[in-house]
């Protein structure tokens, strides 16, 4: 398949979602020309707030081809990721992301991200939500323990 006609397929995913209730994104994973995931938006229908289409193609991705990174995929996306999306796909780790509609067209839509960008740039202590640190006695552990664990899976 071209990347147009996979463009068309992530597209189309979004058209259905949007058709059916869900939110109007669509996604797929692609590896060597064959989709291996698709997602499309389930937020509202999941009650998961992090059930966005390119999370929902990575997890199917990574399900089939049994790893926890996309090494040689290529993700498309119905719409410019947003930065929920973006954190998960730099830790999948594929080697391209595409996109079609932009994060301005989403925001045209309803869709405006622009807040959570605003608050990433703020200190810890700014944010509109609260976020402090605490640290219990050995709050540390685990770090520790990774660090001279023999059986990690590196990452």
């Amino acid at each position: 398949m071209e990347n147009k006609e996979l463009m068309e397929k992530a597209v189309e995913i979004a058209q259905k979602s949007a058709v059916t209730g869900g939110g109007p994104f669509g996604a797929i994973v692609v590896k060597n020309g064959e989709i291996v995931g698709t997602g499309r938006n389930q937020v509202t229908a999941t009650n998961d707030p992090t059930a966005h289409a390119e999370v929902q193609a990575i997890r199917e991705a990574c399900k089939a081809l049994d790893s926890f990174q996309l090494t040689d995929c290529e993700i498309y996306t119905s719409c410019e990721p947003c930065p929920m999306c973006i954190g998960a796909i730099f830790w999948a780790r594929p080697k391209a992301v595409y996109y079609a509609a932009s994060k301005t067209e989403a925001a045209e839509a309803g869709f405006d991200d622009q807040f959570i960008y605003e608050q990433i740039a703020l200190p810890v202590e700014n944010r509109d939500i609260r976020m402090k640190q605490i640290c219990p006695n050995q709050y540390d552990m685990p770090f520790r323990i990774w660090k001279d664990a023999d059986n990690k899976a590196e990452y």
